[in-house]
């Protein structure tokens, strides 16, 4: 069986020939799109201050698609906890789960560009303890008991449709974020995949006793291409998304500064065929389409990637439902 998933930040290169309202209206046809088709899950993320406008405001986004679907389930991947309110955020959080009960799931992030907490007036040395938190006052707030926090007494309403609320797994790239995940008593999304990480987290819920955990997302499977186009003229396409494609991955290489890469992050890119040699950003045949599902067990569609504009990103998608789709057993 093949899992179908997509993703979207809604970023929009300055060169791209698109506007930002195109991307969001496309996205949120794309969601119902996919969800006709078999996609089984749609993940948003967040990033602040990004001049390619990354999503700032995920929730939002995620409420609009899940308004939009029936099924398909929606994950924050990752809400950067430390930079809101976490009564806020447990509010938006509770709304979302009653309009659209246990399709929504949460990774809570710590976040690490030092431009973001400056732009929120948080410290960046903060965001561990502010993760955490974050999840206790979820944890209180969807009770829907009155709690107490930073010395006063707080009551979120409505409780959340789902007994406990929305799905909250913790991210990270370092072993202290999977110790933290353990301790916290969630399951961990780590953002690479090295193993030390699943070890780290391993060892730690054995350590407290936590049988419950799980290691999630790329700590339990290699890698996929991030972002496939399909076509039947691969070489015309990649031509014409390449230099998306190297704004789209030269830029976020640079947001990782702390020493601690993201799988996701390919450094010192030099040329958009050095990045086509990195099977990362990939456009393929409807044949060669099918026979990466074959080996890989599904794929992740970034089909508005960089501000690709949306007209040529359904070309893509309906090739796939056409040509690939019939040749798959889709989960």
């Amino acid at each position: 069986m093949a899992t179908i998933q997509m993703r979207f930040d809604l970023r929009v290169a300055p060169f791209a020939q698109t506007t930002f309202a195109a991307q969001y209206g496309a996205c949120l046809d794309m969601a119902a799109w996919g969800e006709d088709i078999g996609v089984r899950s749609i993940s948003v993320s967040e990033h602040h201050g990004d001049p390619a406008g990354f999503t700032p405001a995920p929730i939002t986004l995620a409420a609009a698609i899940l308004a939009r679907t029936r099924r398909v389930a929606v994950s924050v991947s990752a809400a950067l906890v430390p930079l809101h309110d976490p009564v806020r955020l447990a509010e938006q959080l509770a709304t979302v789960d009653c309009l659209a009960p246990g399709r929504l799931s949460v990774i809570a992030g710590a976040g690490y560009r030092v431009a973001e907490f400056e732009m929120a007036g948080v410290a960046r040395r903060d965001r561990g303890r502010l993760v955490e938190e974050f999840v206790e006052v979820c944890r209180a707030a969807w009770t829907g008991e009155p709690f107490g926090w930073r010395g006063r007494t707080v009551l979120v309403t409505p409780p959340p449709a789902t007994p406990g609320g929305p799905r909250l797994l913790l991210g990270g790239k370092t072993e202290i974020a999977a110790r933290r995940a353990a301790r916290l008593r969630c399951p961990f999304s780590p953002a690479s995949g090295d193993p030390a990480l699943a070890k780290a987290y391993r060892d730690e819920c054995e350590r407290i006793g936590f049988a419950g955990g799980s290691v999630e997302g790329l700590g339990d499977r290699p890698a996929q291409p991030g972002f496939v186009m399909v076509s039947k003229d691969p070489e015309a396409v990649w031509k014409q998304v390449a230099p998306l494609a190297m704004y789209d991955a030269q830029t976020y290489a640079s947001w990782q500064a702390d020493g601690v890469k993201s799988d996701w992050a390919i450094p010192d890119l030099q040329d958009p065929e050095e990045l086509r040699t990195t099977n990362r950003y990939v456009v393929v045949t409807p044949e060669q389409c099918v026979a990466m599902i074959e080996r890989d067990g599904g794929l992740t569609f970034h089909p508005l990637m960089g501000g690709i504009p949306p007209q040529l990103a359904w070309q893509s998608l309906r090739l796939f439902e056409t040509k690939v789709v019939p040749h798959i057993h889709v989960d």
